[in-house]
């Protein structure tokens, strides 16, 4: 006779360990999953969730302390990002995001600058994201010894409620650079429009943000003084993109834990025997044991590549300037890898596992479709395609991706 189902909670399925911040994270965790399914069909600004991530103490992991050194390491930040996404996707982005705003603060900001901007996090500082290579409509202005920001730039994940923008724009003093800038968000001139409404992640305020002649102040150009040749980008430098990279794989990931977990619960609690069966039990039946072994080997696969990725990445970080175009070549590699074999692995699960739920799984109540959703909107973040064409250009010619925002 079958064992009754055990639910996915109960078994730590995935594996999870977060140490001392085990409490915290899972508290934070249970308050984005309670209402994730109402807010996705709601869209908007997450104000509540927002600030229960502020008040979760976890906004500051990667913030130096008095060594120098950051409470955690990345791979454990995007443990935690992976974990949140399997709750919810969209603020696990915020979260996410959060981090690669702090880490733009350490790799491009001065010493001073570190210190000013990172006191600012560790007071509560939730920074949005307003960095796009594409969008060259926000121009940075130099009029009569001072800067000012024109423009609008779109694609600006959580602008909405922030406190401070990271901004990347051309450089106002050569042709081909371009320089990261932190702002606050409240500053005159700064306009967030709330116009983001995709079909997933709806709660990354991810819209619009327009500005009408914002002054910059001179310390605001993170890494550079007007009037000086900028400081020369050491592979280091470029390591922004591959962080960012890792992020989206560990969203898939945590969107197919999420899957994973709410469709082995629905089959296990809810759905009945199909009649071909007889007298087994739905748990019995040889088709929903092959589908799911073959989904929990996509994900294992797309999980090894993505936490082995995390690592390297880490060991390129602590390499600081002696790090080398090569080896920061082969860390893009790695990373499209992952990014490559999380979104392959997350789209099919996410969407084929509803052949296993049945058609009762598709009512809106359930809210199993926003986990493909949500990956279907975030691998476009830039073309799946363009990661394989490196792959193969490697494998061909021995040619590592050229550094840019998106590899």
């Amino acid at each position: 006779m079958t064992a009754p189902y055990v639910p996915v909670s109960e078994r730590n399925l995935f594996g999870y360990d977060f140490g001392p911040r085990q409490q915290a994270v899972d508290a934070l965790a249970a308050t984005l999953a309670a209402t994730a399914i109402a807010r996705d069909k709601q869209g908007g600004t997450a104000l509540a969730e927002r600030q229960a991530i502020r008040d979760s103490g976890l906004l500051t992991l990667r913030v130096p302390g008095p060594d120098g050194r950051p409470a955690e390491s990345l791979p454990a930040v995007l443990r935690i990002v992976r974990h949140l996404a399997s709750a919810d996707s969209s603020l696990a982005h915020l979260f996410a995001f959060q981090h690669l705003q702090v880490e733009t603060l350490t790799l491009f900001g001065t010493p001073a600058q570190q210190r000013r901007f990172h006191e600012h996090t560790a007071a509560g500082w939730f920074w949005g994201n307003a960095t796009n290579d594409r969008d060259t409509r926000l121009r940075l202005l130099y009029e009569n010894g001072r800067y000012f920001l024109d423009g609008e730039r779109m694609f600006c994940s959580g602008s909405a409620d922030s406190d401070g923008l990271i901004i990347n724009v051309a450089h106002p003093a050569q042709a081909e650079g371009r320089i990261f800038l932190a702002v606050p968000t409240k500053r005159h001139g700064i306009e967030v429009l709330h116009d983001w409404d995709a079909i997933g992640q709806r709660q990354t305020d991810s819209g619009t943000v327009r500005f009408d002649r914002v002054k910059v102040e001179n310390d605001e150009l993170l890494g550079w003084e007007p009037g000086q040749p900028a400081a020369a980008r050491l592979p280091r430098h470029t390591l922004r993109a591959c962080l960012a990279q890792l992020i989206l794989a560990e969203i898939y990931l945590g969107n197919t834990e999420g899957a994973l977990a709410q469709g082995l619960d629905y089959i296990g609690q809810r759905r009945r025997p199909w009649p071909s069966l007889g007298e087994k039990a739905v748990l019995e039946d040889s088709l929903l044991q092959l589908r799911f072994g073959e989904y929990w080997t996509r994900y294992r696969g797309a999980r090894a590549l993505t936490q082995d990725a995390a690592l390297a990445l880490q060991a390129a970080w602590d390499r600081g300037d002696a790090l080398t175009a090569d080896e920061r070549g082969q860390l893009a590699l790695e990373i499209a890898q992952a990014r490559l074999s999380a979104a392959d692995a997350g789209l099919h699960i996410a969407s084929n596992i509803f052949d296993q739920a049945g058609a009762s799984a598709t009512l809106s109540s359930t809210g199993l479709d926003r986990y493909w959703r949500n990956i279907r909107v975030h691998s476009l973040h830039d073309p799946l395609d363009h990661k394989r064409v490196a792959l193969g250009n490697w494998l061909l010619n021995g040619q590592f991706p050229v550094p840019s925002g998106y590899s």
